[in-house]
């Protein structure tokens, strides 16, 4: 079966998270557990919780499709030392956030070397940030998203993201989520049926689809190949609608969380039901 949701607000309160994502007829959701602009939050209260879950058993939606994601201000593979603690400290609080919510998952973009040290030492510390973190958690996955490369950001390949878990020891305890739209600007040209199914065959073949926790489903503003991450809504950018078809008819992307962060809240609803029509019926 798929789940199918978008990244949505929690102004106001994490209850709100699951209002919303019922609201667009989403069977899976992602949002910030904190401000994502800010490195420090107050701690989550019984009621807090208690409320979240409320609203989650009344959206019908399980913990295991919830995607949150942490903040952008943390660089997992900072080439400062103080920096580094920075980042290390606050995916930590994140991390302890889906436990304390009883959420299995935590996305995140790797890291950046800011170019002041090699890519191979950014890779090495990104790994060992996660396993500092995870080290002092009990349950969620760390869950490595793509990216398209933009700057000196990692994780730009398949073999930057198997380089990544390769440093962490905790292997059940580590995933990654392909976002289409970073794949698309990183050079993967997803809308040939060809390259679509050698990018996944490889996924496979180097890290394992055991390992694949989530998938962010956008179109792309920016042609193949240019490594900017600009989104656009489905069937209205480079992408077009296609791959979407195939993702949709495909039982290997079945009981993740596939979400949508496309620009235009407004649409999510109407995109949803437009992913669900692309389900093939049960023969």
């Amino acid at each position: 079966m798929k789940y199918i949701g978008a990244h949505v607000s929690a102004s106001g309160g994490i209850q709100n998270a699951p209002i919303n994502a019922d609201s667009i007829g989403a069977n899976a959701f992602a949002f910030f557990t904190k401000n994502q602009r800010q490195w420090q939050a107050p701690p989550l209260g019984d009621e807090d919780v208690l409320s979240f879950h409320e609203e989650r058993e009344k959206a019908e939606i399980d913990v295991r499709h919830i995607l949150p994601h942490d903040s952008y201000l943390i660089n997992l593979g900072h080439p400062e030392q103080e920096g580094l603690s920075k980042s290390r400290n606050a995916f930590l609080i994140e991390l302890q956030r889906c436990d304390r919510l009883g959420l299995p998952l935590l996305n995140f973009h790797p890291g950046s070397h800011l170019r002041l040290i090699s890519e191979e030492e950014c890779l090495e510390r990104i790994g060992e940030s996660i396993q500092w973190a995870l080290d002092q958690t009990d349950q969620v996955v760390a869950v490595i998203e793509n990216t398209a490369g933009q700057g000196s950001n990692l994780g730009v390949s398949l073999g930057q993201l198997k380089a990544i878990m390769d440093g962490v020891g905790s292997k059940q305890r580590v995933g990654i989520c392909i976002d289409t739209a970073h794949a698309f600007a990183a050079g993967v040209q997803l809308n040939d049926r060809h390259a679509f199914d050698d990018f996944f065959a490889e996924l496979d073949e180097t890290i394992g689809f055991q390992y694949l926790r989530g998938m962010h489903l956008n179109d792309s503003k920016k042609e193949c190949g240019t490594r900017v991450d600009r989104h656009a809504c489905l069937g209205e950018g480079f992408i077009g609608i296609k791959p979407f078809e195939w993702i949709m008819q495909d039982p290997r992307f079945d009981d993740i969380p596939l979400i949508l962060e496309t620009p235009n809240p407004e649409g999510w609803k109407e995109e949803i039901a437009m992913l669900r029509s692309f389900i093939l019926p049960a023969s």
